[in-house]
């Protein structure tokens, strides 16, 4: 089998941040997947809570200075990098000042959801493809992770489908549970919009709430996977809403796991 270029976009990762399961599940696949032999890149969000100094980020200035438009505004993009220890394998983080820089993930110190959620959520999708577009490296499989990342796939199928840094990517959309049940501003769906998007492509975000950010994942992914999780109400709704369209695997945290993404990876990028 050929050696398979993998992007992992994902929410949190091991050892830098840990609040969900999605920051275990993105410490063990990557590494494992790159001793088989894969080349890997990983992007997450800089939330304030990485602490920069331990984790010894650092500013990749060639990378930075971009801006991203997010509705009517541009946002400078900021990219750090670090390397996991013992790993050999360096992960790179979206960072904004605006947008990332709170001591919190979702939800602040109150529990309330951050008002500007969808903002960073399109920033960090956004900037995952405009950074691998300024590295020059073309991924065979965008692999995203948790409902933050549900944006790109449906980029990849539009926005970004005739660049040749994506032309002949696949992506997969692993969906993780959730308990965000805020909506977001007017305004959440031209601020999703990028070139070659229309409202109908849309139909899925109309909920305007994390959810909706799901089921653009797995509308738009070409392979969809289900964690081993207990799954709430809401997306397992989503799962019964999909199962007549998409094939959706499940597949389990135990030692089977790199074994079945490994094949899972390799039949999605013959």
């Amino acid at each position: 089998m050929s050696k398979l270029r993998i992007l992992y976009a994902a929410t949190e990762m091991n050892p830098f941040l840990q609040t969900t399961k999605v920051a275990e599940f993105l410490q063990t696949l990557p590494q494992g997947m790159q001793e088989r032999g894969m080349e890997i890149r990983i992007f997450v969000p800089r939330f304030g809570l990485i602490n920069e100094r331990k984790n010894r980020l650092h500013e990749v200035v060639r990378l930075s200075g971009i801006n991203i438009a997010v509705g009517d505004d541009e946002k400078p993009l900021v990219i750090k990098v670090a390397s996991i220890p013992n790993a050999k394998l360096q992960v790179y983080f979206i960072d904004n000042e605006d947008y990332f820089h709170r001591k919190s993930v979702f939800v602040d110190k109150n529990n309330k959801f951050h008002a500007d959620n969808d903002e960073r959520a399109i920033f960090f999708c956004k900037g995952v493809l405009e950074t691998v577009k300024k590295l020059g490296w073309a991924p065979d499989i965008v692999h995203c992770n948790d409902w933050m990342t549900g944006l790109i796939p449906m980029y990849l199928k539009t926005t970004y489908k005739k660049d040749p840094i994506f032309k002949d990517a696949k992506s997969m959309f692993t969906v993780y549970n959730h308990n965000y049940k805020q909506k977001f501003d007017e305004g959440f769906l031209d601020k999703v919009k990028m070139m070659d998007i229309n409202d109908s492509m849309l139909t899925e975000l109309q909920s305007a709430d994390c959810d909706g950010f799901v089921k653009c994942g797995m509308k738009y992914a070409d392979a969809v996977i289900k964690t081993n999780e207990d799954f709430g109400d809401s997306i397992n709704a989503i799962f019964s809403e999909f199962k007549k369209t998409k094939s959706i695997s499940t597949v389990k945290p135990d030692d089977t796991l790199l074994d079945s993404y490994y094949e899972l990876y390799n039949q999605l990028g013959q």
